[in-house]
């Protein structure tokens, strides 16, 4: 028989909510939930990484925006661009130079 406990997702997720939402240390809601302290730590490390705090690398998701940002900015600059060419040769024709 294995001596580690497994904790279900719901488990964990309400653990890490608490953590979130009251601000205790982790420590102390590992104690009132009967866990051991490391767990619930890497439960909310896992959690932070995957809601991404601003702090460390991209999420997945983080990064799948960025690229489509960045897609469409470059799709908007040459669009911009265009439109100045045509008005820039739309105000020659105007001016009949």
């Amino acid at each position: 028989m294995s001596k580690y406990r497994r904790f279900d997702q719901d488990f964990q997720e309400g653990a890490v909510r608490i953590v979130f939402e009251t601000g205790k240390p982790i420590a102390e809601v590992a104690r009132e939930l009967g866990v051991n302290a490391g767990t619930l730590g890497n439960w909310v490390a896992r959690a932070r990484r995957a809601r991404g705090d601003g702090k460390g690398p991209l999420s997945e998701d983080e990064r799948a925006e960025l690229a489509r940002l960045r897609k469409e900015n470059a799709e908007l600059r040459m669009q911009r661009d265009v439109l100045k060419r045509s008005v820039a040769l739309w105000v020659d024709e105007a001016m009949g130079r």
